[in-house]
């Protein structure tokens, strides 16, 4: 089973910049940047040391509703990097003002959301902004079966038992 590194990226060139450069005038990606790079090895090094993969996943966000060319420009730059690099992209959150309304609330667009919660009765931003998370989590395919469960709960106690010592009657029988 692989790990998963999420790398969040917000729809523009500026962003862009982390994972590769672009040639100016044909946009064509010309170089992989410093970031890409850094994730390159860590992936390289987690093979040698241990064999495990890591699904590598950039989340492009703040996608805007309308088509543009600077949004496929993107896209192109993102899928051809995608290939190099071996990362999948999947398309995160739009735009949208209501992501901006839940935080002063400290609420997320999965929580129950009502006029208590709001102050307001639900719009269709609401359901879409819900809509849109699911997909994301849909998209990522993360391992949330049984098994996935069972690895979680088995990490958790490794990590709350690692700083306590053994007893010694653990080691030796007498």
């Amino acid at each position: 089973m692989a790990d998963t590194l999420i790398t969040p990226l917000n729809d523009s060139f500026l962003d862009f910049d982390v994972l590769g450069s672009v040639d100016p005038s044909t946009f064509e990606v010309t170089g992989v940047s410093h970031y890409a790079e850094m994730v390159r090895e860590a992936r390289r090094q987690r093979r040698l040391v241990d064999g495990g993969l890591t699904d590598w996943v950039i989340v492009r966000n703040r996608l805007s509703a309308l088509g543009s060319r600077n949004k496929r420009l993107v896209g192109e730059g993102v899928a051809q990097l995608g290939k190099q690099l071996g990362f999948r992209a999947v398309n995160g959150f739009a735009e949208r003002v209501v992501y901006r309304e839940f935080f002063p609330r400290g609420l997320t667009a999965l929580d129950e959301i009502n006029e208590d919660t709001l102050g307001m009765r639900p719009t269709i931003s609401h359901v879409t902004a819900r809509d849109e998370v699911k997909a994301l989590i849909d998209a990522l395919h993360l391992p949330i079966d049984e098994r996935a469960k069972r690895r979680v709960a088995a990490r958790a106690e490794w990590l709350a038992a690692s700083g306590t010592p053994l007893d010694t009657h653990d080691l030796f029988a007498d």
